[in-house]
């Protein structure tokens, strides 16, 4: 009998081989394998770091190098059979993990532990590993009497499919929607390369002439640059609708019910364990003091920037009217509108921006970037099976041409593929006796494709993006924490996760870096230094607006979790526009039901940690900034203070020892031309 691929959790995955049928078997072979171990340490009782903790964690190890493969391809390459292995695979795994994380016997062996004389000279990381995993028993409701405690278990695994199934109805509703256009005169305004993704759209469709989808970048292209307005009206429809009980694919694929349930089983969750609500419940394992605070901070944010959005949203629909023949601005016009003025004002010619960065030329200027901060080379192996065209892998070596660690790097959107941007641990760094491996990570990104006609062209906004996600996989790579549960963003306090990518950003606004990422995909010239000052002197065009819709997605993720202004989501973020916003979509668009963050993500009362994080993202830019920017010795101290700590100590200490004092609000309000430095 062929073995198992997933089952080989020390070696990269081999997705040639892995089938949907090998997901449910391996799951169970190594759920028994864990359940053993933890009988062993349950009867046994031993009281030594080595016995009681390090079997553990090989047996946690184990199951998630499994499931780090199988749903990464859930992410990347969806099929049916693929999803319901899936799906089948994650009930396993959350009933073991539960069974687990609410096994008294063996939380009691770890908390007798923490009480050794040998504990107390354990290493950093050691004693942080196990400190982090006696509070997770609580959160996972240990000390709940037993019919409770089953209660949450159930709740646990419905959460978890409900989350499951809210994700596969947004990438369902994504696919299912495209519209053919066979006149070209419908496309005016987008550029020759936005025209050969839309016709390549249509090739693979069997169909003639074009082709616009719901993928992130022909939704862009339309909203940005599309003239017609009724084209960027059906769009904007179909994008804000879906999974919905409106638009063309009404309750095909609604996740209204699947909100209710949500909301409902989080909320019961939380009662269970004590907290008052699934806030309160989140916020046990973040930087924010409580709710109070987070709310404080959001609104004085909007205070800050709402002026800012109102004089934004007035001059648009000035412009709209004296310049475009737009006398009533709709939402479906304001990307357009903002664009053909952010031309006006500044000179900039967005056709032109993009044309300088072919990803080609990106990627080699992202790892020029990497070696003159860190001194790493990031080398590609074409041998190594990956799992679509699109994906690479890449060996990271030091100076010394050690390969301390690699990266699967797949960047283009495509049918089966969620959307967004992402990182993800492949698998984590071990060194453990005789066993080493270097960490690993996924990074996804959802670029135009490549056609038979045309490059891959990025907008500066994507290089943004691509750079952002890049300080996530620096966070996980650079670890030198030896135990997995607390290595790179493991167990990292989660409003402070966005510090490394925002921080990263910042590189995306430098001259230097920014022209090195650069090459015209014709003549191959870098970015010229007038392009690159238009940028910057563009760079705050509409911040007001952008503070502002952050700080309506967070209040509308807390309050909908807090259920103070009610359950209903429509009429939640209803009420926190009527606060905060500038800009109030129609009664039928229903951003909610695709708001894959908070309800099949990571984010759910958390979603504020965008801005959160960014106070300490911009200050810890602001060492470079003083230093020079390109600095390797900030870089250094950047990994070795920040990223190569992982959460064996809190991310306030690290930061603390990265820039010599705590976080201070004055960089981040500069960084959205709030405030001048």
């Amino acid at each position: 009998m062929t073995p198992n691929p997933l089952l080989d959790t020390l070696a990269l995955p081999r997705f040639e081989d892995i089938r949907p049928e090998h997901i449910v078997p391996a799951l169970e072979q190594a759920i028994a394998e864990h359940r053993a171990v933890v009988a062993r340490i349950v009867e046994t009782r031993p009281t030594r770091f080595a016995e009681a903790w390090m079997p553990l964690e090989r047996a946690d190890t184990a199951i998630a190098g499994i499931w780090s493969a199988v749903s990464h391809l859930h992410g990347v390459a969806d099929t049916p059979d693929l999803r319901a292995a899936y799906a089948a695979g994650e009930v396993l795994l959350v009933e073991n993990h539960l069974q687990v994380m609410q096994n008294e016997a063996l939380y009691a062996v770890l908390v007798a532990l923490t009480r050794t004389s040998e504990f107390a000279g354990l290493a950093d990381a050691d004693r942080a590993a196990v400190l982090h995993r006696v509070r997770d028993f609580t959160l996972a409701g240990v000390a709940l009497p037993s019919q409770d405690r089953a209660r949450f278990a159930a709740l646990s695994v419905e959460l978890s499919q409900l989350s499951t199934a809210f994700g596969n109805a947004v990438l369902d509703a994504t696919d299912a929607w495209f519209e053919h256009i066979t006149d070209e005169a419908l496309l005016a305004g987008l550029a020759d390369t936005d025209k050969a993704m839309f016709a390549e759209a249509a090739r693979a469709k069997g169909l003639s002439g074009w082709v616009v989808t719901l993928q992130m970048p022909s939704v862009s292209a339309v909203l940005t640059f599309a003239a017609n307005r009724d084209l960027r009206e059906r769009v904007y429809a179909a994008a804000g609708t879906r999974a919905s009980d409106q638009g063309p694919h009404a309750g095909q694929f609604d996740n209204s019910q699947r909100i209710a349930d949500i909301l409902g089983r989080r909320h019961e969750a939380a009662r269970l364990l004590g907290f008052a609500d699934p806030v309160e419940w989140s916020l046990a394992t973040k930087m924010a003091p409580g709710a109070g605070e987070v709310i404080a901070f959001l609104r004085d944010l909007a205070d800050r920037a709402k002026p800012a959005a109102t004089a934004e949203i007035a001059a648009l629909a000035g412009y709209a009217a004296a310049y475009l023949g737009i006398a009533d601005l709709q939402p479906w016009d304001i990307a357009y509108v903002g664009e053909r003025m952010r031309e006006a004002q500044y000179a900039i010619d967005e056709q032109q921006v993009r044309a300088h960065f072919p990803v080609e030329r990106v990627v080699a200027g992202w790892q020029r970037l990497l070696y003159r901060l860190f001194g790493i080379r990031l080398t590609a192996r074409p041998d190594i099976a990956v799992y679509h065209p699109d994906a690479c892998y890449y060996d990271v070596a030091d100076e010394q041409g050690t390969v301390f660690a690699g990266v699967y790097v797949d960047l283009h959107a495509r049918p089966g593929k969620r959307g967004g941007a992402w990182m993800a641990q492949a698998r984590p760094r071990l060194n453990d006796g005789n066993v080493r491996r270097v960490p690993v990570a996924y990074l996804v990104c959802n670029f135009a494709p490549k056609t038979h006609d045309a490059p891959s062209l990025l907008s500066h906004k994507e290089v943004v993006t691509f750079l952002h996600e890049t300080g996530h996989c620096l966070h996980h790579l650079f670890t030198r924490v030896d135990r997995p549960n607390i290595a790179g963003t493991n167990g990292f306090e989660w409003d402070a996760i966005e510090l490394p990518s925002q921080l990263m950003e910042d590189f995306a606004w430098d001259r230097a870096t920014l022209r090195d990422m650069s090459g015209h995909h014709e003549t191959g010239a870098s970015l010229p230094d007038a392009v690159f000052d238009t940028l910057v002197a563009a760079r705050h065009f509409l911040s007001g607006m952008f503070i502002v819709r952050q700080v309506e997605l967070a209040l509308f993720d807390l309050f909908l979790h807090l259920g103070t202004l009610g359950s209903d989501p429509i009429e939640v973020i209803a009420a926190v526009r009527d606060e905060v916003a500038v800009v109030h979509p129609p009664a039928w668009h229903r951003f909610p039901h695709a708001f894959t963050h908070i309800f099949a993500g990571a984010y759910a009362s958390g979603y504020y940690s965008y801005l959160w994080a960014e106070v300490l993202a911009a200050d810890g830019f602001q060492r470079f900034a003083e230093a020079g920017t390109i600095d390797r010795a900030t870089a250094e101290k950047l990994r070795d203070d920040i990223l190569a700590r992982g959460a064996s100590r809190s991310a306030a200490e690290s930061f603390r020892a990265f820039r010599g004092r705590d976080a201070q609000p004055h960089a981040m309000l500069a960084r959205h031309g709030l405030v001048r430095l």
